[in-house]
């Protein structure tokens, strides 16, 4: 197979965060869309050994924070290449709490959403986690920072639990 065929797939770049019992952790995901209108409803794929998504899991609720082509590597490398479980991944990043008492990272995203789950797929290495959207706001403008965007003209890779990774030929 020719797994590069994948990465012509449209992603984005957002980070999704939440919060549980005081304990709150964000991470970059690249999978992220829209599944229904009415009433509003995302969904998003987390890598099971992820803090993300335990917390996710245990609190029900999360945000989405839509990453503009401005954002920084290292502020990318934080969220997406370094645990939670390790650093404090908001030390010095510009965020608030949404009406669900979430984490919403303010510095360089271009909108957010906050999300209730409402179900949720267990997909083996992976859960994909549908919420109901509960707030959403725009924060600026600018483009949104595509998946490919990343890959080609930042120079990104992809850490080893995004569901896009594909290892290095020997």
């Amino acid at each position: 197979m020719k797994e590069k065929t994948l990465h012509k797939i449209s992603y984005g770049v957002y980070v999704v965060c939440s919060k549980f019992e005081g304990k709150e952790n964000g991470q970059i995901v690249n999978t992220l869309f829209q599944v229904t209108a009415e009433p509003e409803v995302i969904a998003i794929s987390v890598n099971k050994k992820n803090l993300t998504h335990e917390i996710i899991e245990n609190s029900g609720v999360f945000s989405a924070s839509i990453m503009s082509e401005e954002t920084s590597m290292k502020f990318i490398g934080t969220f997406g290449f370094k645990s939670g479980r390790d650093i404090d991944k908001f030390d010095g990043v510009q965020y608030r709490y949404g009406k669900l008492d979430v984490p919403i990272i303010t510095e360089h995203s271009l909108a957010y959403l906050e999300a209730r789950v409402i179900n949720s797929v267990d997909l083996g290495s992976h859960t994909i986690f549908m919420g109901e959207v509960v707030d959403m706001e725009p924060l600026g403008d600018g483009n949104p920072m595509t998946y490919n965007y990343y890959h080609n003209v930042k120079g990104g890779l992809s850490p080893k639990t995004a569901p896009t990774y594909i290892a290095k030929e020997k």
